[in-house]
């Protein structure tokens, strides 16, 4: 999980993580978005590859990335237990307002 929260803690491996949720994309169609070259997004990726959270596909020379749902769905099965108390807390928050 520390890997995992790790490679979440910075925005761009968030703002990668949610692009590749759509689909699988090459590191070119990634980098496009940010203001940084394409090394610097490889950087990233092989963060979020590290901690699990994406994989490198294989097609020709392009090496797309995708996101890896079996990491997600574990750290969402660790969240889930503080599910209740986070929506029990929402709750009380807006009946104060």
């Amino acid at each position: 999980m520390d890997h995992i929260f790790s490679a979440l803690a910075d925005p761009t491996r968030r703002a990668i993580l949610a692009r590749l949720t759509a689909g699988e994309t090459t590191v070119m169609d990634l980098a496009r978005p940010f203001r940084m070259s394409q090394p610097a997004v490889s950087r990233h990726l092989k963060v979020l590859e590290e901690a699990g959270l994406i994989v490198q596909g294989r097609d020709a020379q392009k090496r797309p990335r995708k996101a890896q749902f079996k990491t997600l769905a574990e750290l969402d099965l660790w969240l889930s237990p503080y599910r209740s108390y986070i929506n029990q807390e929402l709750a009380a928050h807006e009946r104060k307002k």
